[in-house]
């Protein structure tokens, strides 16, 4: 395939998912359909599902889209310089800040809907939405084991109690802002990732 048809192919492929990330922060991920897409791209049918093959594969293709907006709308924005327990709270800012305004799309937290949508649903969408969940609390886990390291927090802190606690308040924060619009609900959940994680 020519260089050009080659990159014309990717910038069409990234359009069509950033349409369904948008699509599927609104409606789920089980909005998300061949013939949406192509209507709403104006594309036809065949040129949606040349990209993906299955309405399986385009799910998959949207979650991992939506993980990757996740990760440098929150991860991302934790500074390279920041060590320790400063780390972790950087991070729950920016996650706090990521929920307050909606995530992706205004739909929430993507990941907290799409676990939801496919909790008990065996096969590969689900598997792929518990995969990067665990991926997720690992890293904070991880996070919370720098912060022992440094000193920051005690020798006997269990790390993956921290993760725990974190995971909890915010999917709590973000069915208090998209359910119930509570607009305190934000400083709320900050205070308490701060104290889930060492501070006051």
């Amino acid at each position: 395939m020519p260089r050009r048809s080659a990159a014309e192919a990717r910038d069409t492929r990234a359009r069509i998912l950033d349409r369904a990330v948008v699509i599927a922060a609104r409606d789920g991920l089980e909005g998300v359909t061949i013939g949406r897409l192509a209507d709403d791209l104006e594309m036809s049918k065949a040129g949606v599902y040349g990209h993906f093959g299955s309405k399986e594969a385009l799910q998959l293709a949207t979650f991992d889209a939506a993980v990757e907006q996740f990760r440098q709308l929150v991860p991302a924005r934790v500074p390279r310089t920041a060590t320790g327990i400063e780390r972790l709270r950087h991070l729950c800012d920016a996650w706090i800040d990521y929920l307050e305004h909606g995530g992706i799309a205004e739909g929430g937290c993507f990941l907290t809907a799409a676990a939801t949508e496919f909790d008990g649903r065996p096969g590969p969408v689900r598997d792929a939405v518990a995969q990067a969940a665990g991926r997720w609390l690992a890293y904070l886990e991880h996070l919370a084991a720098a912060a022992v390291e440094t000193g920051d927090l005690p020798p006997d802190t269990d790390p993956a109690q921290i993760a725990f606690e974190l995971n909890g308040i915010a999917m709590s924060a973000n069915q208090a802002i998209q359910l119930q619009r509570d607009d305190a609900a934000p400083q709320r959940a900050r205070r308490a990732m701060h104290r889930a994680a060492g501070g006051r």
